[in-house]
Parts: structure tokens; sequence; C-alpha cells
């Protein structure tokens, strides 16, 4: 059995087939495909050049089953059984957040966790929920779509992002940043760390937000800890008790105090889950031990 972990952005694609000891060992990364044709051919060169008989492959959008249902940022995808097109291979399709969520609790930050939620934070709000010992995915793979979360009952809406990726992500932080004449989210970082009240005032503002959404998924779900990944992970000495004086706030006292950790994977999150995905087979998330 040899198992081939695909990584597929909107931007980049990455892949590797998984060693012995259960990671990927080395691989292949470029450009995203553009075509369907130029996806489906590309693996099949990758299926043959490590005789992979097993598929891992993580998608930033919807899967059900072996259904690619909604990719937004790469919509040649859309309706793309890989059953179909890679017939006699086991196949494990999934959202990338929850893939990076099976790693952490399989390997990372939320080993040994029975529940657990992790929120992305980079273009976008991608995440994903660990309940007792499995990962959620919902009738349609669309299940724990944070980013969706509203806490603003006059919000118009929008099709495509949903309020708390428009005001908590790392666009939103781009978009404060350049309010304030800085040139993104990492600006704005390096100006709070630097001491501008402007700046800390912008974070803490989104941060808020974030926290207060972060609430209601808390009182449903009570995670054991909260794993954040994505481009802002790194900032969590800042953003964390940010996030954190916004959640208590919203939360009775039993609730209270939960654990908000940067991931351990880091951006080989959604490979490392991939590749475990890949060894599950189709019924994939669930976590060992």
């Amino acid at each position: 059995m040899t198992v081939l972990a695909i990584d597929l952005g909107g931007t980049n694609m990455r892949a590797a087939p998984v060693g012995p000891a259960g990671e990927p060992r080395f691989g292949d990364q470029g450009s995203a495909p553009k075509s369907r044709d130029e996806f489906v051919s590309r693996l099949r060169m990758l299926i043959d050049r490590y005789e992979a008989t097993r598929l891992g492959i993580g998608i930033p959008g919807l899967a059900r089953g072996t259904v690619a249902t909604w990719v937004p940022n790469l919509g040649y995808l859309d309706g793309l059984d890989l059953a179909e097109a890679f017939p006699g291979m086991s196949i494990a399709l999934g959202n990338d957040a929850q893939f990076a969520l099976l790693a952490e609790a399989s390997a990372g930050v939320a080993r040994g966790r029975r529940d657990a939620l992790l929120l992305s934070i980079g273009t976008g709000i991608g995440s994903a929920v660990l309940a007792g010992g499995r990962i959620v995915r919902g009738s349609k793979g669309a299940a724990c779509s944070f980013g969706w979360a509203c806490a603003d009952a006059g919000d118009p809406g929008d099709p495509r992002n949903g309020w708390l990726e428009r005001h908590a992500s790392g666009t939103a932080l781009d978009s404060a940043a350049k309010a304030l004449g800085l040139s993104g989210g990492t600006a704005l970082i390096t100006a709070v760390r630097g001491g501008s009240r402007e700046a800390h005032d912008a974070i803490a503002r989104a941060m808020s937000l974030l926290g207060t959404a972060l609430s209601g998924a808390v009182g449903l779900l009570d995670p054991e800890v909260v794993v954040i990944a994505g481009g802002v992970a790194a900032e969590m000495d800042l953003l964390a008790p940010m996030i954190a004086s916004a959640l208590d706030r919203q939360l009775p006292p039993h609730l209270r105090g939960i654990a908000i950790r940067a991931g351990e994977f880091g951006p080989r999150a959604g490979l490392m889950g991939a590749a475990i995905a890949g060894r599950q087979g189709i019924d994939w998330g669930e976590i060992d031990g």
C-alpha cells in the first residue's frame, strides 16, 4: 500500500508519498492546475511516479464522499468524482481545514483530545470540528463552516464570503491596515508590536468580533482546545488574549478559560492530514489513540 498525499490550494499544489512512519516524506510543489484536464493529468503522473494505490486529497472547498462539490477558487473541480477519474484507487477527499485538524488531533497540538475546534485564518476563515474523537463532516461536507458565523442581525450577507470572514480574516486585516496607510496585515501586526494605538485598536476590534462569534461555537460544542492555523498562527502571543477576552465575556463560568493554541504543523498540516486520511480511506476522520 502506497499513499500519495495531495494538498491543493487556490494558488499552489503540494504532493508527497507517505513514508513508513506515516508522514509525507518529500515531494512536489508547484502552482495549482488551471483546468480539470491539467489536474487529472498531473495526478495520474504522480500516481505512476510513486506507484500509489491510495490517495488523500485536501481541497479548499467542500467534498461529499469522493466528489468535489464546491471549490470557489478552483471551479473546474466542481462535480468531479475522483473515484471515476481514478478507478481502482482508494480515495480520501476532504476539506483542507478538516485535514489540518485531523493532523493536529492525531499528532499535533490537539493530540490526546477528543473534542477540538480549528480555525484556519488566512485569505478567508476555514474551520473544522473534532467531536468525540471524529472529524465532523455533515450531510454535505460543509459542517462547521465557521467563516459564515454572524453576530450582526442587520448584515445584508454575501454569497461568497461570510460575515466573520469579512471582519476577522487575513483579508479583513489587510483592509484595516490599508485604512491606516499600512501595506497589509503583517505591517499592522508590526505596528501593534511597535506600540501604535491605532493599529492595536484595529486588531483588537477584529479579534473581539472573532471571539464573540467563537463563543457560540464553544457553547454549542464544548471543545477542549481551539487550534489556530493559517497566516496568523505565529502571532498568537499577541492575538490569543484579545480573542479570549471577548470569548469569555460571552460564556458562562464553566465554559471559560478554553485553551487557544497555534497549530503545531503550520503550513504542513494539510499535507499531513491528507496522508492520514489517505491511509484511512473514504471513511476517513477517526482519531487513533
